[in-house]
């Protein structure tokens, strides 16, 4: 698989992890668009939100609580966590992640 999260997840690329447990690995974005901005990817290989399984509920919550444990290990009240879906929404790697953006205020809509 030429998965870039996957080569992350397995060591076979360096990243600057920040949080790991045994179902997601998180870490700092390379191009970020807010002082904070982390991924926060499952271990197990997703490709969108449209391929989320009912047995996968278990994972989606996982990031979740992966989100609060960030917040929490980095003082942040205030963040925010966004999952894009398909190549016109924005997604660019192929393998579901969520993007926790803080250390800035954020407007909806965003502008």
């Amino acid at each position: 698989m030429d998965c870039i999260f996957c080569k992350i997840i397995n060591g076979e690329v360096r990243s600057n992890i920040v949080y790991e447990d045994d179902y997601v690995v998180a870490f700092n974005d390379l191009n970020p668009m807010a002082p904070t901005h982390i991924l926060i990817v499952p271990k197990k290989h997703i490709a969108t939100i449209l391929d989320i399984s009912d047995a996968d509920a278990d994972i989606i919550g996982k990031i979740n609580l992966a989100a609060k444990k960030i917040a929490e290990k980095f003082k942040f009240e205030d963040f925010r966590l966004v999952a894009n879906c398909g190549k016109d929404a924005g997604q660019s790697v192929f393998h579901i992640h969520y993007h926790f953006l803080a250390g800035r205020r954020f407007a909806w809509p965003p502008g």
